[in-house]
């Protein structure tokens, strides 16, 4: 069956156990589609909201790669693993006598700016590798700390061996590497047992598909039922400002040209709509006022 030109953002409920690319696949021959990509890697062991792009929209996957995220986490405190959740072997076990309102006292130095080292077993690339590939040949390099937000951290449960929590972080958090460095700072170890991502901004409230409903949907209405699942791909940019374009100025914008705005704008960044509000794409500001192609969507898909 030839594959199908499907343009849109998907909100998948990522299953434990599957791999972000492998989720990827399954949804991508769902609706037979050419061409789709995911928007950053949830472990196997995670679970929760991971955007799936389709057609033009992977032009704007970038835009959600670095938007914030929440997530709950369960971590298992006593133990160190070589990969910072359970799917690691245990290489350090201590006692645990953690209560209540150490954990609370502690938590709130690691909301703010912090610094975070990012973990070996993760998809960092070095040198165009993986850390992943070198951490599994038992190899350890320097990795240099990167600065990330944590905006809000909330705890949720404390039990004998176990604690829960909600973050609220920017792009680039490792929640494993997180909870590592909670369990050092408790001088006890932990790790991650559990992982759902909740959100990926800006889809705070939007509905996730599972995909069980998703074959369903595909079993009982076709594409086009699978079809009604999909979010317009501006909604991807929603957070920038709108300019309205004559259909002159988004003609030469379309020829690669800078155009001229009809109001001051205060961003570096623009969504671009037509005269009829579709979406063109995005425009860069330029020192002058004028705005100039950034990403656009296909002619035929605006």
């Amino acid at each position: 069956m030839m594959r199908r030109q499907i343009n849109g953002i998907l909100l998948l409920d990522k299953p434990i156990g599957l791999t972000s690319n492998g989720a990827l696949q399954r949804v991508k021959r769902l609706f037979n589609a050419k061409k789709a990509g995911h928007t950053g890697s949830l472990d196997p062991l995670a679970t929760g909201m991971l955007p799936l792009c389709f057609g033009e929209a992977t032009k704007f996957s970038q835009f959600l790669l670095e938007s914030n995220k929440s997530y709950y986490v369960t971590a298992k405190l006593g133990e160190r693993t070589t990969t910072g959740d359970s799917e690691g072997a245990v290489i350090e076990s201590l006692p645990v006598n953690v209560g209540m309102e150490q954990l609370q006292q502690i938590l709130p130095q690691f909301i703010g700016e912090i610094e975070q080292i990012p973990p070996m077993f993760s998809a960092l690339k070095v040198q165009g590798k993986p850390l992943y590939e070198l951490a599994r040949q038992g190899i350890e390099i320097e990795r240099k700390s990167r600065r990330i937000t944590i905006f809000a951290l909330e705890l949720k449960a404390l039990n004998a061996d176990s604690f829960s929590f909600r973050v609220d972080c920017s792009k680039g958090t490792y929640v494993r590497t997180l909870v590592e460095d909670i369990g050092r700072v408790l001088g006890c170890g932990a790790h991650v047992i559990e992982l759902r991502r909740l959100h990926v901004s800006p889809y705070q409230s939007a509905l996730m598909y599972t995909l069980p409903t998703l074959e369903a949907l595909a079993e009982s209405a076709g594409f086009t039922g699978l079809a009604a699942c999909l979010l317009p791909i501006e909604t991807a940019v929603n957070s920038y400002p709108a300019v309205q374009l004559s259909t002159s100025a988004a003609y030469y914008l379309r020829l690669g040209q800078s155009v001229r705005a009809s109001f001051p704008i205060d961003s570096t960044l623009v969504r671009l709509m037509s005269e009829d509000e579709r979406f063109l794409g995005i425009g860069e500001v330029m020192a002058d006022g004028r705005v100039k192609p950034h990403r656009l969507v296909a002619t035929d898909s605006a």
